[in-house]
């Protein structure tokens, strides 16, 4: 990939605290990028963007109070920092979680309201193949207790949804969401090594 603007090779923090850190580390190393894991305050320093991986949403907002990021990420939002978040990660970067516990944080850096475990437990887990939009061929999408997003914003651009089962009346619930620098994922990216929506976040550092 070409350096991001103002030149250099992008540092791209990686939130080191639960899932699929390596996973997402070579994907970002793929592509040309610094990955950097952030387990402390002081590794968050100097980075061009962030990647929230999945895991459990409430475990790792506990897991951000005990090490001190939970404020150190609020300033990265306020400062409208470039990020992805995959599954747990789209949950803590939304609006409003729905199905969450009451003291469950969320961080508000995309206008989404997302419910946990959309499709159900462990074993309703499924793949699929997606139609994103501005992508030339589907992306297949792992889904794992994924989220879905229940309502997005009038600045939010959805760029692919899939039907939710029991709810077919209601229509496709999006799962990839991209507002600004921020973009969402209900599903996990990294472990089919497909690097595209890691390449959109790049993306919008080379634009500025």
């Amino acid at each position: 990939m070409t350096p991001r603007a103002g030149g250099g090779v992008p540092r791209v923090g990686v939130m080191a605290l639960q899932g699929d850190v390596r996973e997402h580390a070579a994907v970002l190393s793929k592509l040309g990028a610094e990955p950097v894991p952030i387990r402390r305050p002081m590794d968050a320093v100097g980075l061009d963007a962030l990647v929230l991986p999945g895991g459990e949403s409430t475990t790792i907002s506990m897991l951000l109070d005990s090490s001190g990021l939970a404020d150190e990420l609020a300033k990265m939002v306020d400062d409208h920092l470039p990020m992805l978040g995959t599954c747990a990660g789209m949950i803590l970067l939304a609006s409003e979680v729905l199905g969450g516990r009451p003291d469950q944080r969320c961080y508000g850096a995309i206008d989404v309201s997302v419910r946990r475990n959309a499709f159900g437990r462990q074993l309703e887990s499924f793949e699929a193949d997606l139609a994103v939009r501005g992508l030339d061929e589907p992306m297949h999408a792992v889904f794992i207790r994924a989220p879905v997003v229940e309502q997005a914003g009038p600045s939010v651009e959805v760029l692919a949804s899939v039907w939710v089962p029991g709810r077919e009346d209601a229509g496709g619930r999006p799962v990839v969401c991209v507002q600004g620098p921020v973009i969402v994922a209900s599903f996990h990216p990294e472990l089919t090594g497909d690097g595209r929506l890691h390449e959109l976040l790049l993306r919008n550092l080379e634009e500025g």
